[in-house]
């Protein structure tokens, strides 16, 4: 069978780990090129035994990469800034494209991309909403869709919690990222669309503070903030983010419906392992989110690769990381200036 010819641009941890992840758990996909910007990232990658021993070409200029024979695919893991303009350079030459949420950190910038895929249909573009494929999350949506078991959901309560960073890598990322609410809680937004069935946004609310990193003052920001989005038809959502966390990376939905409700890793675990000794009984947490999902980005690797070879539809529209970064954006804004931003019922912004 033929195996996706695919690059990965970016080779910071993410990249670096997606690159991994193609090489050994997606079967039907090949790895033929990486490419970055960043010269200790550069060097790194042609220094690195494993990528000689599958034959990686390594880049220093994306067109470069785009141009690479044979090349199909792309796997987008940059910084957000750079997100849409190297979408929009792949589709326009016709290559797939799988890049990390959020698409942007400007609507207008995430829209272009999403106008090009429309153009372009022969072309498979997805945003990385990674939750979607974890096995967790898909066995509450079953619970909630198919088996009803809490009847109509009408409540979220999601949150989004790092560890926190020490070694200034966070801070440094922060001034490209859009700030707490479109990076740090943009899967939870994603989240509450889901499981309450697409809802219509009719207000958002948010506060926040700065705890640990003063820094982030001057770039409009803080590290701990909540966010209440009010859909129309009586649905909430209620997001808390945290770049502080002492104990672990803490990743934690709540679904409540009519008749019960659905939680998902509220009491987050590194594994099944309990101590127990003169201070009590505790267990361990994943130091960051790629131990919690793991298995998800595989998964998502593999069900994005089948729909490129098989030509089916991706399992994600591209057209949900828009209203995802409405919200985001929005909660941003009401973050930064007090302010209630509120929608019409077709969900359009009226202040």
């Amino acid at each position: 069978m033929d195996r996706l010819k695919i690059a990965v641009v970016g080779l910071g941890r993410m990249g670096k780990r997606h690159v991994h992840t193609l090489l050994y758990r997606v079967p039907l996909a090949q790895v033929l090129a990486v490419c970055s910007t960043d010269s200790h990232e550069i060097d790194w990658a042609r220094n690195n035994k494993e990528y000689k021993e599958f034959g990686i070409t390594v880049y220093s200029n994306y067109e470069d990469m785009l141009a690479h024979s044979e090349l199909q695919a792309v796997w987008i893991s940059t910084s957000t800034d750079v997100h849409a303009s190297q979408s929009l350079k792949a589709i326009e030459k016709g290559i797939h494209v799988l890049c990390e949420k959020p698409l942007s950190t400007d609507l207008a910038e995430a829209q272009s991309v999403v106008d090009a895929a429309k153009r372009n249909p022969s072309v498979k573009v997805m945003a990385g909403f990674s939750r979607r494929f974890d096995s967790s999350y898909r066995d509450a949506s079953d619970k909630i869709f198919r088996k009803k078991a809490i009847g109509d959901p009408f409540m979220v309560r999601s949150n989004t919690c790092d560890l926190r960073d020490e070694t200034g890598f966070f801070v440094r990322y922060a001034s490209r990222n859009g700030g707490i609410f479109v990076d740090c809680a943009i899967h939870d937004i994603d989240l509450s669309l889901w499981y309450l069935d697409n809802p219509i946004v009719k207000a958002c609310w948010a506060a926040g503070t700065l705890q640990h990193h003063p820094e982030l003052k001057e770039l409009h920001d803080v590290d701990n903030a909540v966010g209440i989005v009010e859909f129309w038809g009586g649905k909430i959502a209620y997001f808390y983010c945290s770049r502080t966390q002492a104990h672990g990376h803490d990743v934690c939905t709540e679904i409540t419906g009519s008749e019960g409700k659905v939680m998902v890793n509220v009491v987050p675990r590194q594994n099944n392992v309990v101590l127990a000794d003169k201070l009590g009984m505790r267990h361990e947490v994943q130091p960051e989110y790629w131990q919690r999902f793991e298995d998800a980005f595989a998964l998502e690797a593999n069900e994005f690769t089948e729909a490129v070879l098989k030509g089916k539809e991706v399992p994600l529209p591209l057209e949900t990381g828009i209203t995802v970064m409405k919200i985001g954006q929005s909660l941003q804004h009401a973050l930064l200036t007090g302010e209630v931003v509120r929608f019409n019922e077709k969900g359009q912004r009226v202040n």
